[in-house]
C-alpha cells in the first residue's frame, strides 16, 4: 500500500469515528449543562469549596469565578513545583527554578502546556499527577464553561444571567472529562502505553549499553492531555515517545481524542440554542478548514523536493517511522488547529510550507475545531464578525440567532480578535531587539525567525507546541511566554463573557425576509472567508519573513 493511500485511509477512518461520536456526545454535553440535578459527588465538591450551584450569575460574577479559580490554581501549581525536592515521589529531582515554575504554572493553568523543561528529568510523580494532570482536567473544564456561558447568551433573552460557573466547572470534569478519560486510558494501556509509579531504572539498548528511564502514570495523563486539548507530555519527546504513543493505532486514537469534544460541541451549541442547523453550519466551517489544512499538509510533506526526500518518499526528517508522513501530518494539523500542542514529530523539520501551515493553524485562533470550549467560543465570535460584515454589505442591521449585533457587541468581538495578534507580534519584535534570541536560536535566517514567531504564537494562542531548535529555557522566554499565555487565555475570556452578558440582556428580534440565513452553506462560506482574510491580513507580513520566505527559497 502506498503511503499516500495509507494517509487517505487514516483520514477516512478518523472522520468515520468522529461522525459516530458527534451526535451522542454532543447531546450528552447539552444535557449535562442544561440539567438542574446535582449528583452526590458534585454536591460534596460544592460543600467543600463553599459554592451554591443553584445561584445564577451575571457575566461579571461568572468572570470573577473564572479568574479566582485560575489564580488559586496558578499559585498552587507554582508552590508545588517550588517544594518538589521535599515531596515524596520526587524521584530525587530538585525544586524547579522560580522563572521556570512560573512559566509551567501559567502554561498548565492557561490550558497551554508549553514546556521548557525535560519532563522525565525534572518532574516527580507528585507534581506530574497531583499538579499537571489535575490542571489538564480543570483548565479544560474552564474553557468549556466559558463556551457554554456564551451559548446561553445567545439562547437566553431579557436577562443577564449566564448560569453558574462552579456548577459548569464541576459538571464538565465529573460528567464529561473523567468518564471519557478513564475509558481512553484503558485503550492506551491496551495499545502499550505505560501506567505505573516506578522509579528510575536502567534499560538496555539495541546497540549495547544502558539508558536510564523513569516510569509514571503516563496513560492517564496522556489521555487527558489530548482529550482536554492540553498537550503537555510526560516525557520531553511528548507523543513521539513510545511510552506515550506506542504505535499507529494509538496515534490515530490520540488524534481522535484531540478532535472529538471540539467538534461535538457544535451539536451541543445547536441543541442549546434550539436549532441543530445552526450547529451544523459551525461544524461545516470547522470541517472545511480542518480538511483543507490536512490536505495541504500531506501534499507539501509528501512532495518534498531533493534526493533525500525522494528516497524517503517525502519529508521524513524529524518524523517517527512508526507513524510515517501521513500519521505525522494528521497529528500536526490536529494539534495546531486545536489548542493541544502535543507533537509526534518535530515541526521544525517540516518543509518550509509545512511549518507555515502549522503556524497559520494557530494564528487562525485555533477554531477549526479549536480547543475544548475555546474553539467554539472563538468560532462564535468570528460568526458575529461575519454577520456584521454581511450587514454592512447589504445596509442592514446585523443579527445572529435573533440578537442584534450592535456597537457594543462588535467592540467586544473586535477586542477579542486583536488580543492574541498583539501579544504575538509585539513579543516577537521585542525578542529580536534584545540579545536573547542570538543565544537561543540554533538556526539563522528565515527559519530562525520562524522559531521565535512560532514560540509566541504557540504561547499566546494557548497551543503549547514547540517548533524545536529554540532554547526557550531562559529568563526572557520563560517570563515573556508565561505572560503571553496568561494574557492570551484570560483577556479573550473577559470579552467573550461580556459579549455573552450583552446578548443575554437583549429582546429577541423576529426573523424577517431580509434576515441573513446563518444556517445555510452561503454563511459557512462567508465565515470561512472572514476567518482566512482576518488571519491573513494580520499575520501575512510575519509569515512572509519566515516560512514563506523559506519555502520559496527551497
Amino acid at each position: 500500500m502506498s503511503p499516500v493511500l495509507a494517509g487517505v485511509l487514516q483520514l477516512l477512518a478518523l472522520v468515520a469515528a468522529l461522525g459516530l461520536s458527534y451526535r451522542p456526545l454532543g447531546d450528552h454535553m447539552a444535557r449535562v449543562y442544561s440539567s438542574e440535578r446535582h449528583l452526590r459527588p458534585e454536591r460534596w465538591i460544592y460543600r467543600a469549596i463553599g459554592a451554591n450551584p443553584s445561584v445564577e450569575m451575571r457575566w461579571p460574577a461568572y468572570l470573577r469565578g473564572v479568574l479566582a479559580f485560575s489564580a488559586v490554581s496558578l499559585l498552587f501549581l507554582y508552590l508545588l513545583q517550588r517544594v518538589q525536592g521535599a515531596l515524596p515521589g520526587s524521584l530525587g529531582f530538585v525544586s524547579i527554578d522560580p522563572d521556570q515554575a512560573f512559566n509551567t504554572a501559567a502554561s498548565f493553568v492557561a490550558n497551554t502546556n508549553w514546556q521548557s523543561y525535560y519532563g522525565e528529568q525534572a518532574m516527580g510523580h507528585v507534581v506530574q499527577t497531583g499538579g499537571l494532570a489535575v490542571q489538564n482536567f480543570v483548565s479544560a473544564a474552564v474553557g468549556m464553561a466559558v463556551a457554554v456561558a456564551l451559548v446561553r447568551g445567545f439562547a437566553r433573552s431579557r436577562t443577564g444571567e449566564l448560569g453558574n460557573f462552579w456548577a459548569d466547572l464541576v459538571r464538565g470534569v465529573v460528567r464529561i472529562l473523567l468518564p471519557m478519560a478513564v475509558i481512553g486510558a484503558l485503550v492506551l494501556v491496551a495499545c502499550g502505553a505505560i501506567q505505573n509509579f516506578s522509579g528510575i531504572h536502567e534499560v538496555g539498548q539495541f546497540g549495547g549499553g544502558t539508558q536510564q528511564w523513569n516510569g509514571g502514570a503516563v496513560a492517564s495523563q496522556e489521555v487527558i492531555k489530548e482529550l482536554g486539548t492540553n498537550g503537555g507530555g510526560y516525557f520531553n519527546a511528548n507523543s513521539a515517545h513510545p511510552f506515550e504513543n506506542p504505535n499507529g493505532l494509538s496515534n490515530l486514537f490520540e488524534i481522535y481524542l484531540i478532535l472529538v469534544i471540539p467538534f461535538a460541541l457544535t451539536r451541543t451549541f445547536g441543541r442549546m440554542v434550539g436549532s441543530l442547523r445552526q450547529g451544523y453550519a459551525i461544524l461545516g466551517t470547522m470541517a472545511v478548514i480542518w480538511i483543507g489544512f490536512t490536505a495541504l499538509m500531506m501534499w507539501t510533506e509528501f512532495a518534498g523536493r531533493g534526493p533525500a526526500f525522494e528516497l524517503a518518499g517525502g519529508a521524513m526528517e524529524g518524523k517517527e517511522t512508526r507513524f510515517g508522513i501521513a500519521g505525522s501530518s494528521l497529528f500536526s494539523v490536529a494539534t495546531t488547529l486545536t489548542s493541544t500542542g502535543a507533537v509526534n514529530s518535530f515541526h521544525s523539520s517540516y518543509t518550509g510550507f509545512g511549518g507555515g501551515i502549522t503556524l497559520l493553524g494557530m494564528q487562525l485562533g485555533e477554531i477549526a475545531p479549536g480547543g475544548v470550549g475555546s474553539g467554539l467560543y472563538g468560532m462564535l465570535v468570528m460568526a458575529v464578525i461575519a454577520v456584521f460584515i454581511a450587514g454592512l454589505m447589504v445596509g442592514r442591521t446585523p443579527e445572529y440567532l435573533g440578537k442584534k449585533i450592535g456597537t457594543r457587541e462588535i467592540k467586544f468581538a473586535a477586542c477579542y480578535i486583536l488580543v492574541t495578534p498583539a501579544l504575538v507580534l509585539c513579543f516577537t519584535a521585542a525578542s529580536f531587539v534584545l540579545d536573547t534570541p542570538a543565544h537561543s536560536m540554533t538556526n539563522s535566517g528565515a527559519h530562525g525567525f520562524s522559531e521565535i514567531l512560532y514560540a509566541f504564537t504557540s504561547g499566546a494562542n494557548n497551543n503549547g507546541s514547540a517548533f524545536a531548535g529554540l532554547n526557550a529555557d531562559t529568563q526572557w522566554f520563560n517570563s515573556t511566554i508565561g505572560i503571553a499565555m496568561l494574557l492570551g487565555r484570560f483577556l479573550p475570556m473577559v470579552f467573550v463573557l461580556a459579549l455573552a452578558g450583552s446578548l443575554a440582556e437583549q429582546t429577541p428580534v423576529p426573523e424577517t425576509a431580509g434576515t441573513l440565513r446563518t444556517e445555510k452553506p452561503l454563511f459557512t462560506g462567508l465565515l470561512v472567508g472572514t476567518i482566512m482574510i482576518i488571519a491573513g491580513l494580520t499575520y501575512f507580513p510575519a509569515l512572509a519573513l519566515g516560512p514563506l520566505a523559506e519555502g520559496l527559497a527551497a
